[in-house]
């Protein structure tokens, strides 16, 4: 098999016309046939998104596989901690196989952190000789993002355990430490921790690089930090990477990591540098058998139309086509299903709050990031109980337990701008119980027993017609064909905004986001409202002074 076109090397930095030779799946010679064309077409390495949690696609690996490839990607660096969180060791393998079954690179990692507080209910927890056993598979690459970095500082014993498995076994840790910065940065670094991806500033970002660590510019469905951190890009292009870490389905279908290149050559930066980042840094770090364009490698490339426009003619990998022309070549597979749901029907009355003295807490939601600012404010009474106001954007939020049978924990929360009705989804990082949001009792309790009945999903009612994207697989995902399921994504998040008024850019994205007590500052659990800052669970009203 033989392939013809513009050759872009980014290890020699230079770009000739080629042809590329293809025998048994790796490239067996490179010959150089002249200088490049202006006609094209490129061929470059293909891309790699270094930290992403495939389940948050709302897709199993095999139906993520068929809709990255159309982009040109040919591997991830998963982090299973999602399904891991619902069903433990199962749900790591389940991921494992699935992704198996289709010819994609996954690099799965070891859930550092299930659960990742002792402050909300989880479907399962990793123990350090679970996190070992894992980190034993060949299949396992890394030890996933320490989210802990409390328990890493004060070297909480569990903690040590698994990072110093990881060491022994020469596997990479990942990190996951938003505003850590000075001694504290320091002590975390040291400990072993070698990314982050979770660095919102760009000050944040240049200490941590210049304390050694490798910055991962996240640019996902919720969080958004490429505008912040690409300034970066041109001082490090060895120690910077791409990710999306979080993306919905119908986000995947219009871009993955091309478009993060795409928008970097047009800041300026460096064709190299950008391919650098984009493609070989993550396999160089991680030690990924994913080709590079060079003989003996894997055949693991794109073809390129443009390179402005890093649009995607052809995807190989181990040299066979799975992309082309913006269609994906890669066959669905059955799936089996897997779940943990174990929980009854609410009552409307299950999310009323009594009304106290004083004024309430509540959560800020920021469109396009994961944290969120706190806040106190008074809250509108109706009949002795503290109730929802449209008008002032002060909304319901309630996180259920979807494990077991208990009463709701409910807050308030601004920044969804929601005028009727209620959103629901039972992808709620990291312990996935049903979180909701919504302007009264009623449709609050209709979007959450949706969830129920269909044992797991996202759901949008405005109080009397309801729209629900059903996801059995661990109560996260679907088997379903993943570019049905970015049409119906799409079509209830146009509604929640259109027609419920909300006012994110990605409202479930965001939702799932208000239950991550690992993410500062103010975040609710099934156990209830939680200070991210003090690590502690805060009040809900706050006496007047």
């Amino acid at each position: 098999m033989q392939i013809s076109g513009n050759i872009i090397s980014i290890e020699t930095r230079e770009i000739y016309s080629g042809i590329i030779h293809i025998s048994e799946g790796k490239i067996s010679q490179i010959e150089r046939t002249g200088e490049a064309s202006a006609a094209g077409p490129w061929l470059m390495p293909g891309f790699v998104d270094a930290h992403v949690h495939v389940e948050s696609s709302m897709l199993i690996p095999s139906e993520f596989a068929r809709m990255a490839v159309v982009h040109g990607t040919v591997a991830t660096v998963s982090d299973p901690h999602e399904i891991a969180n619902v069903l433990g060791m199962e749900g790591v393998r389940y991921m494992i196989e699935n992704g198996k079954q289709v010819p994609f690179k996954f690099y799965f990692g070891a859930p550092s952190c299930v659960p990742a507080t002792g402050f909300e209910t989880a479907g399962a927890t990793l123990t350090a000789t679970e996190v070992e056993e894992l980190l034993r598979m060949p299949e396992i690459t890394y030890l996933s993002e320490m989210m802990n970095y409390p328990g890493v500082l004060y070297h909480d014993p569990v903690v040590m355990a698994k990072i110093a498995a990881a060491k022994s076994l020469g596997k990479p840790i990942d990190g996951h430490a938003p505003g850590l910065r000075g001694d504290d940065a320091k002590r975390y670094i040291a400990a072993g921790i070698s990314t982050d991806h979770e660095c919102f500033t760009y000050e944040e970002g240049l200490e941590k690089l210049q304390l050694g660590m490798k910055v991962i510019i996240r640019e996902g469905s919720a969080a958004k930090n490429f505008e912040a951190l690409v300034p970066l890009l041109p001082q490090f292009p060895d120690r910077i990477f791409f990710c999306s870490d979080d993306k919905h389905p119908d986000d995947l279908i219009t871009g993955h990591i091309n478009a993060l290149a795409a928008r970097a050559l047009k800041k300026g930066c460096d064709l190299f540098d950008v391919l650098r980042v984009a493609c070989l840094n993550p396999v160089q770090h991680y030690g990924l058998n994913v080709g590079l364009l060079r003989v003996g490698d894997p055949a693991d490339f794109i073809e390129l139309e443009a390179l402005e426009t890093f649009r995607v003619r052809a995807t190989y990998i181990n040299g066979q086509k799975v992309a082309e022309n913006g269609r994906t070549l890669i066959d669905r597979v059955e799936a089996p299903v897997i779940n943990q749901f174990q929980t009854d029907q609410k009552k409307p009355e299950d999310f009323q709050i009594e009304a106290k003295t004083g004024n309430i807490r509540y959560i800020e939601a920021l469109d396009g990031e994961i944290v969120t600012r706190s806040g106190i404010a008074p809250v509108k009474q109706q009949g002795g109980r503290a109730v929802a106001d449209a008008d002032n954007d002060l909304l319901k939020i309630t996180v259920v337990n979807r494990y077991r049978t208990a009463p709701p924990a409910v807050a308030f929360i601004r920044g969804f701008g929601l005028r009727r009705g209620a959103i629901a989804s039972c992808v709620g990082h990291d312990s996935h119980n049903i979180i909701a949001v919504g302007t009264d009792d009623d449709s609050l309790c209709q979007a959450v027993n949706a969830i129920i009945e269909h044992k797991g999903g996202i759901a949008a009612t405005d109080g009397a017609k309801l729209q629900v994207l059903p996801l059995p697989v661990a109560g996260i995902m679907t088997n379903a064909d993943g570019y049905e399921v970015a049409q119906q994504y799409a079509a209830i998040d146009s509604w929640a905004k259109n027609t419920l008024g909300c006012r994110l850019g990605a409202p479930f994205m965001t939702l799932s986001f208000m239950a991550l007590l690992v993410i500062p500052e103010l975040k609710l659990s099934d156990l209830g409202l939680f200070d991210g800052g003090r690590f502690a669970f805060a009040e809900l009203f706050e006496e007047m002074k």
